[in-house]
């Protein structure tokens, strides 16, 4: 079991769509996972030009699902309730 399945099972199914945010270090967490997607693209459009080593994107792709179920993690144990994005809002 990795890291990501722990995680997940602390925090449960994804319901709604979450939203960056809550508690300090959750949020903390959300900019680093927004930095990591930047970093990913940056790799894609690299590899388009250039020889990009073959795990790159996929580890960065990875790191950025972490770093998400990290922040949910925070807000959980922060007894924060998760920023959900309303449609109707």
């Amino acid at each position: 079991e990795d890291l990501i399945d722990e995680l997940n099972a602390e925090v449960g199914p994804l319901e709604n769509f979450v939203l960056p945010g809550g508690a300090v270090g959750a949020a903390h967490l959300h900019v680093a996972r927004t930095a990591c997607r930047n970093a990913e693209r940056e790799v894609i459009a690299l590899s388009r030009i250039e020889a990009v080593g073959p795990f790159v994107a996929a580890y960065l792709n990875r790191l950025s699902d972490v770093l998400f179920d990290m922040a949910r993690y925070e807000n959980k144990q922060r007894g924060m309730p998760e920023p959900l994005w309303d449609e109707l809002a």
